[in-house]
């Protein structure tokens, strides 16, 4: 089947773009990504900036408000967080968001969804962090509620962290059987059951082709012990490249990426990308996601859409 590939929102800060020019500048990035050949646009569900990207006071847009605005600005791509927090939100009320998101999208709506991690502004919301293991079961237990809302006329679930009893989910979604689950994360024991078990989709952020190789075999492990075939799971992962037209070129942007993350990022020309992303491909990987911060302008995200051509070109496809 053909690749998935991502086109990733995590930046709101535009220099050149602020006050009411900022969301237009986010249309403008979401509509590019769509005609450069992007088939999912994504947001981070987030309430202060990450390191990594910024400082914690820059810009950052609520999630679903904004995924329902790109809805009516968009035709064709599928939209995302990446990912929510499950503490963020009940998972009732979150089942509900994302199948009006559905709706709004005219069935372009996918539920992404993790076990959360940024406890400062967990904290600073006043949002319950419980500890990892307790994240996890409210993960599964926040996907079974979701699953059950997206296909059930009533749901009805008795959870250690959640309950919904006869909940009703009207409109109902416009896919069949709901919008697709994606599952971030790569925790090898407990993240990567959840996905076998429930995800369409798993997200991973990218590193070593040999580790990610080995983390893919934990996971074809945890399907063979819940009884799931793995190839019914597009694994995704975060590509870590810069497209770029010159050596020259990619230097210059390499100097914009914050220096702990610069190590994570090659310089490549569409060709280039397309050789490097090959390799995974090969190994059984089903998709990858580029970001706005290494693609800031239209012009920068149709040369991705190069190398989604490249790729999709290629006779070799992830089955």
């Amino acid at each position: 089947m053909s690749l998935m590939f991502g086109f990733h929102m995590p930046n709101f800060t535009f220099a050149d773009a602020r006050g009411p020019a900022l969301f237009d500048r986010v249309v403008e990035q979401a509509k590019a990504a769509e005609a450069a050949g992007f088939d999912l646009v994504t947001v981070m569900d987030h309430f202060y900036q990450i390191g990594g990207i910024g400082p914690e006071k820059d810009p950052m847009l609520e999630a679903y408000t904004t995924l329902g605005a790109i809805a009516r600005e968009t035709t064709r791509v599928k939209l995302s967080t990446l990912v929510t927090g499950v503490v963020y939100r009940n998972p009732a009320v979150l089942a509900k968001q994302v199948t009006t998101l559905d709706v709004v999208s005219n069935g372009r709506a996918m539920l992404g969804i993790g076990a959360a991690w940024n406890e400062s502004e967990s904290r600073g919301y006043g949002i319950e962090f419980p500890p990892i293991a307790e994240r996890m079961e409210r993960l599964e237990e926040a996907v079974t509620i979701a699953k059950l809302m997206f296909t059930e006329e009533r749901a009805s679930f008795q959870g250690k962290h959640y309950s919904v009893e006869n909940a009703l989910n009207s409109p109902r979604p416009i896919q069949p059987g709901g919008p697709k689950i994606l599952i971030g994360g790569g925790g090898e024991k407990k993240t990567l059951r959840i996905l076998a078990k429930h995800g369409d989709i798993g997200h991973w952020f990218g590193g070593d082709l040999e580790d990610l190789k080995r983390k893919k075999r934990v996971f074809e492990e945890h399907c063979a012990t819940v009884g799931r075939d793995p190839s019914q799971v597009v694994l995704t992962l975060g590509a870590g490249v810069l497209i770029v037209e010159s050596e020259r070129e990619g230097k210059a942007l390499l100097e914009h990426i914050p220096e702990q993350r610069r190590a994570s990022f090659r310089a490549v020309t569409p060709e280039q990308g397309a050789d490097f992303l090959q390799a995974y491909v090969d190994a059984g990987f089903g998709g990858f996601t580029l970001n706005n911060p290494t693609l800031p302008t239209p012009e920068a995200i149709a040369r991705a859409g190069e190398l989604i051509k490249l790729m999709n070109s290629k006779p070799a496809r992830v089955g």
